[in-house]
């Protein structure tokens, strides 16, 4: 099963929240997910990005390949350096 790490858009109209999730590649953008591993929000100024690092990890060691929005979230967050310096020892 290809997993993915996506956004999934939750909050009112003109008011987006994201949460960070892990799920099947062949389900739709709002579908069931596998887990949750954070949070995005982007009406706070600065944005709020919260996110399970072990979680994170867990899921990139295991294959999961994350958006290119969660990717970029994920490199602000500082997972993406741990991952590739993981990967490369």
């Amino acid at each position: 099963m290809a997993t993915k790490i996506r956004l999934h858009r939750m909050g009112a109209k003109k008011k987006p929240f994201y949460r960070l999730v892990v799920c099947d590649a062949a389900t739709r953008r709002d579908g069931r997910p596998i887990e949750e591993i954070g949070y995005y929000d982007p009406t706070k100024n600065p944005h709020e990005i919260s996110i399970n690092e072990l979680s994170a990890l867990k899921w990139l060691n295991e294959g999961a390949q994350p958006s290119d929005t969660a990717k970029s979230l994920l490199r602000q967050a500082g997972i993406m350096q741990k991952y590739h310096n993981m990967k490369n020892s």
